[in-house]
C-alpha cells in the first residue's frame, strides 16, 4: 500500500478511537442510569464498530484498484521494452549477417590469392 493509504488508514483509525474515546466519556458522564449507559456503550461501539468494518472495506477496495492499476501499467510497460529489445536484437543481427556476407566473398577471394602465392613460393623452393 503507498504511503497515502497508509496515511488515509492512519488518520481513519485515529477518528475512528477519538470518536469512540468522545462517545465513551459523553456517556460517563451523562446523568442516567447505568444500565441504560452501559446499553447506550454498546450501541455505539456496535455502531463505531460497522462504520470501521465499512470504511476498511472501502480502504481495501481503493488499494485493491491502485495495485491493479500499477501492476498492468507495469506490465505494459515491460512488453513495450521486450519488444523493443527483441526489435534492437533482430536489427543487430540482420547488420552482422550483411557485413559477413559483403566481406565474405572477399576475404575467401583473398584467402586464395595467399593460398596460391604460398604454393608458388613452395614450387619455387623445390626447384
Amino acid at each position: 500500500m503507498s504511503k497515502k493509504g497508509n496515511n488515509a488508514a492512519g488518520v481513519l483509525a485515529g477518528l475512528l478511537a477519538g470518536a469512540a474515546a468522545g462517545v465513551v466519556l459523553g456517556m460517563l458522564y451523562a446523568p442516567e442510569e447505568g444500565k441504560e449507559t452501559r446499553k447506550k456503550i454498546k450501541n455505539k461501539a456496535t455502531d463505531l464498530k460497522d462504520q470501521a468494518v465499512d470504511q476498511y472495506g472501502k480502504v481495501s477496495e481503493k488499494a485493491k484498484e491502485q495495485y491493479q492499476d500499477v501492476s498492468g501499467k507495469v506490465k505494459d510497460q515491460y512488453q513495450n521494452i521486450s519488444s523493443q529489445v527483441k526489435e534492437t536484437a533482430d536489427k543487430l543481427a540482420s547488420t552482422v549477417k550483411e557485413g559477413y556476407d559483403k566481406y565474405k566473398d572477399q576475404a575467401v577471394a583473398k584467402t586464395a590469392e595467399v593460398v596460391k602465392d604460398v604454393e608458388k613460393e613452395l614450387d619455387g623452393l623445390k626447384s
